[in-house]
């Protein structure tokens, strides 16, 4: 009743989506011989034709080998006829699906025939190639008018079955637990663990990005919500070609919410800047590319309120204020040389530098704002440097897509930080600090195999990651200093982590099926300072099997059902782990727990596609399982008001709904998208023992609600103008230890095409409703939270392409 309930609900849900109905493109490939010698015919006429009504699709002939390849063909339905001179022509029935870019249709065997045989010409016409998956949505960016010249961050807002968190995160389906690629690959530029950054990815460094909600054996095992797999440009036409693009915004148009008393303004109208340049070279077997962006973001990044109640009758209001200057250069550069038809070798590197200022201002308050307890004033100086090193070898079969790949992978991330702190009290003011040193170093080695046969294909490879991470910190306290000076020192994260899968295709007329099973073994190791007055030394081992299935059944050339299962695994990042406790907040203070476990999920989905002239839906119904739920859980010491909020595995939590993504263009100029989500989301009742800075026992009941989102999109378009109004909702919603607040905002933006180039405008929460709501209940206290950080923001931009 549950899910009859979710279902009814599920089609009253709408939402946005850039979601298109595309149709996959295939290459079909094979061997004609002679049955009488066996040997290989060269030059034989294949022609391929629809099973239906036999109309001629395309055709080519045999090379030196007897080999042959089609492609581009479209999914359906076909015979295959082989034709030559002194052979009975051979014809055989296929079935094309949409799992498998390249098929192996075998060996097509002639027999002997005198009679002569006049040539068959071949003609035909490469169609548009579009891509559909019921494993995953691809979308490109160029078509996101309401976020052009924003970051990845708020372009993935606007996508189907993506909703905004908090810190900079993106949820699918609820959950914040996503695995963030960049060209296929993890990166410290994104997280190897936890996502971070995306806030400061220019877009216009993008070209697409794709969201698999259900990833296969070949994918790394963690990322219990799924995958994002941001694909950066790069061109490939012949000869020397670029696009250069500019564009500016303005934020903080007006204040959402005064300050309390007595503390610094916040930001006002926040200039942006992002100028773009791309540049790529081909000529022959030689492709060179580059892709230049510069992000200068001056931002109001915080500006939350939060009222504290506690048992005692004590009542504490605080703002959080934090001005932002943030300056991005990243650059990414690489070659790709086809030395011959069968090997070809690339090599890229990635640059980033991030260079954030922090001015922020925190005050506290008793309940009526008459007495200011203390001002806590701080400067944060952090520079993030990241380099990625890739290089890939790829050798090619005589078969199209058989194919061996081998890469090897460097990250090398530099997070350096110095914090500065006035604690300003009624009798004494204080002066504190602390710097932050930490240097990550990742090497990954990858070798893929994939073998096309008649009807899908196998895969499988092997992984190896090595990853370091030394860290120090160095507290300096001043004056009846609040900061535990102890807790600093160093600490080394270790983790090693072979892997191996196997991935199995099929598909014939009516049904696919792809399984796999991808095993893990993972040595964590995190040692620390021996003097640390909490925490020790520890960490974990383990070998788990993470298998996939997915099995499908093709109603007709419209209509298609799937049920998904597979298990995945969420590890604690470093930073989750981290021993140092940390004073963006001087009384709600976040520290890490090095005695964090993974939690491993079990996720099982049924979905249903549809599709038309002008349209299609896509809906499905959902359960996640998780154990040993990783989340942040507040507690205080007695005697005290101050929150410490740390990372805990706490228990098992449930998330089951139901999700429908809508495409209709009513009209040739128009077109609707529409996405709802819906889900009920449970955490069971669980018990934790926190340990800094003093031992404490937290235990909570079983919560549960009923949970969503919804996006509506509109396109308008013209010969050469587009525009499009964006509406996003997303519900209340449970955490652990109490529940966040719904948010609503709309977002606008039109795009004109000229001769060599584009211009845009763009706007985003156009009316100012986006904020976001918290309330967490702990023992012997509560607080309310509302952040009126910068959201409203309205750019241009302009891009020539050469």
């Amino acid at each position: 009743m549950a899910f009859k309930r979710i279902l009814t609900l599920l089609f009253s849900f709408f939402t946005i989506a850039q979601l298109r109905a595309q149709v996959s493109k295939i290459t079909l490939s094979g061997q004609v011989s002679s049955v009488t010698t066996g040997q290989a015919l060269p030059f034989v006429n294949v022609v391929l034709t629809t099973e239906k009504d036999s109309a001629f699709v395309t055709g080519t002939i045999t090379n030196e080998l007897g080999r042959f390849s089609l492609p581009d063909v479209k999914s359906g339905n076909y015979r295959v006829e082989c034709v030559s001179l002194g052979y009975k022509a051979l014809q055989k029935t296929i079935t094309v699906g949409t799992l498998s870019p390249f098929l192996d249709l075998g060996e097509f065997r002639m027999a002997d025939d005198a009679q002569n045989l006049q040539e068959v010409t071949v003609t035909g016409q490469q169609a548009d190639r579009v891509d559909e998956k019921l494993d995953r949505k691809t979308f490109q960016i160029g078509r996101n008018v309401s976020q052009s010249g924003g970051s990845v961050l708020q372009a993935l807002k606007n996508l189907p079955g993506v909703t905004a968190g908090e810190d900079g995160k993106v949820l699918l389906r609820g959950s914040d637990k996503v695995a963030i690629l960049v060209d296929g690959r993890q990166t410290a530029l994104t997280g190897f663990g936890s996502q971070t950054s995306l806030d400061n990815i220019p877009a216009s460094a993008i070209e697409r990005i794709e969201i698999i909600n259900n990833p296969s054996a070949r994918y790394d095992a963690n990322g219990n919500a799924g995958i994002i797999n941001i694909i950066y440009k790069k061109e490939k036409q012949e000869g020397f070609n670029g696009k250069i693009g500019m564009a500016a915004g303005l934020g903080a148009l007006w204040i959402r919410k005064e300050n309390l008393p007595d503390i610094r303004p916040q930001y006002r109208n926040t200039l942006k800047l992002n100028p773009s340049l791309a540049l790529n070279y081909k000529k022959k077997k030689v492709n060179v590319f580059f892709q230049g962006d510069y992000l200068h973001t001056p931002t109001l990044n915080k500006n939350e309120f939060v009222d504290r109640y506690y048992d005692t009758g004590d009542t504490i209001r605080q703002q959080t204020k934090r001005n932002r200057s943030t300056n991005i250069v990243t650059a990414k550069t690489g070659a790709d040389w086809t030395f011959d038809e069968r090997n070809a070798f690339s090599v890229s590197a990635l640059f980033s530098s991030e260079k954030i200022l922090d001015r922020g201002d925190e005050p506290f308050f008793n309940a009526n704002l008459t007495q200011r307890r203390r001002l806590w004033q701080f400067l944060e100086d952090e520079l993030k440097t990241t380099v990625t090193a890739s290089a890939a070898y790829q050798h090619k079969y005589a078969q199209p897509g058989h194919l061996l790949n081998i890469g090897l992978n460097y990250t090398f991330h530099r997070e350096n930080e110095q914090y500065f702190f006035t604690n300003i009290m009624p009798d004494f003011t204080g002066n504190d600090a602390f710097k932050l040193l930490s240097d990550e170093n990742v090497f990954d080695f990858n070798a893929d195999y994939i073998r096309p046969l008649r009807y899908g294909r196998l895969e499988g490879g092997l992984k190896l990651r090595s990853r370091l991470i030394p860290t120090n910190m160095q507290f300096i306290p001043g004056t009846n200093s609040p900061i535990d000076s102890l807790a600093g020192g160093w600490a080394d994260y270790k983790e090693t982590i072979p892997a191996a899968f196997g991935n199995y295709v099929f598909e014939n007329k009516n049904f696919e099926l792809e399984a796999g099973l991808r095993v893990e073994y993972i040595n964590l190791r995190y040692e620390v300072n021996p003097t640390h007055p909490t925490y020790h030394s520890d960490g974990y081992s383990y070998a788990k099997p993470f298998p996939n299935v997915r099995l499908a059944y093709k109603i007709d050339g419209h209509n298609k059902v799937s049920l998904f299962y597979n298990r995945r695994v969420d590890r604690p990042n470093e930073v989750d782990i981290r021993i140092f406790p940390k004073y963006d907040d001087a009384e709600i203070i976040k520290i890490g727990n090095p005695a964090l476990k993974p939690q491993f999920t079990s996720n099982w989905e049924a979905g249903y596609k549809t599709s038309w002239t002008r349209g299609s839906l896509y809906a499905a119904l959902y359960r996640k399982q998780i154990n040993g739920t990783i989340t942040r859980i507040g507690t205080t010491v007695p005697g005290s008001t101050l929150i410490y909020n740390i990372f805990q595995n706490a228990g098992k939590s449930y998330n089951a709904g139901g999700e429908l993504v809508l495409q209709q263009d009513p009209a040739p100029w128009l077109s609707v998208s529409v996405n709802g989500n819906i889900y009920k989301n449970t955490i069971n009742a669980f018990s934790i023992e926190n340990l800094y800075p003093v031992k404490s026992i937290y235990s909570a009941a079983r919560q549960t609600i009923t949970s969503g989102s919804a996006k509506v999109s509109a396109m308008l378009r013209g010969k050469k103008t587009e525009l499009q109004v964006v509406a996003i909702y997303q519900a209340p919603d449970i955490v652990p230890q109490g529940r966040t607040g719904y948010r609503f905002s709309v977002d606008a933006g039109a795009k004109r095409q000229l001769p060599k180039g584009e211009i845009f405008v763009n706007a985003t929460d156009l009316f100012g409703t986006l904020v976001i709501r918290k309330t967490v209940y702990g023992d012997g206290f509560h607080y309310n939270s509302r952040d009126y950080y910068e959201t409203q923001l309205v750019r241009a931009g302009y891009s020539f392409k050469f």
